[in-house]
């Protein structure tokens, strides 16, 4: 994975949103997305959070399916897309 010299992902604060909104830690999302396939680690979900790294398409799915959402929810301002 890459990182970033600017901030260009475009669902880390939905991320952030709804993970507090479910009362979850950084740590209990992780191991959410976990149990879905991702070996993901709390620090990832910091720098998803903070829009320092950004998420491959399946990611993208599997934090949708880890915080029982859809995806246009992480997708603010692209709705017209579904």
């Amino acid at each position: 994975i890459w990182k970033m010299t600017a901030k260009q992902n475009i669902i880390g604060q939905q991320v952030r949103a709804l993970r507090l909104a479910h009362k979850l830690t950084q740590g209990e999302l992780a191991a959410r997305i976990g149990a879905l396939g991702w070996d993901v680690s709390e620090n990832t979900i910091t720098k998803i959070e903070t829009r320092i790294r950004c998420v491959t398409d399946e990611e993208l799915i599997k934090i949708a399916r880890a915080l029982k959402t859809k995806l246009k929810v992480l997708l603010p301002g692209h709705e017209s897309l579904f």
